[in-house]
């Protein structure tokens, strides 16, 4: 058997089933049946979240196992979500060392409250 594919290989969009059959008692049901989230993977993808399932969805172990880094165990992960249809909350990009430094002096000599510090911290 080969394995069902779930993209028009010719305009990419989404596939459907047109036919079921029981192997077992020759049952065949025809229509339109949905070939559900997980077909919307690549193979890429899919060994991905298999590689995932087996660690227990513990990125760390998905890095070591596939040898990636932490980095890129995250963003195949948020790929995948993206690809299931999910919306990802966007992480803020850390702001750099040295203005961290500069805010948490700032904190230290009492010229921002420890208030206005998270803020700055957040990047907001």
């Amino acid at each position: 058997m080969f394995p069902v594919i779930g993209r028009c290989p010719v305009c990419g969009d989404t596939l459907t089933v047109a036919r079921l059959h029981c192997r077992s008692c020759d049952t065949s049901l025809d229509g339109q049946f949905s070939l559900g989230r997980f077909y919307r993977l690549s193979p890429e993808q899919l060994a991905f979240i298999e590689t995932f399932i087996r660690c227990e969805g513990r990125l760390n172990r998905v890095q070591e196992e596939m040898a990636i880094s932490y980095p890129t165990a995250r963003g195949r992960l948020i790929e995948v979500i993206r690809a299931l249809g999910y919306d990802v909350a966007e992480e803020p990009t850390p702001i750099p060392a040295e203005d961290r430094k500069v805010i948490l002096e700032q904190l230290a000599r009492g010229e921002i409250s420890s208030q206005a510090a998270v803020e700055l911290l957040k990047g907001k």
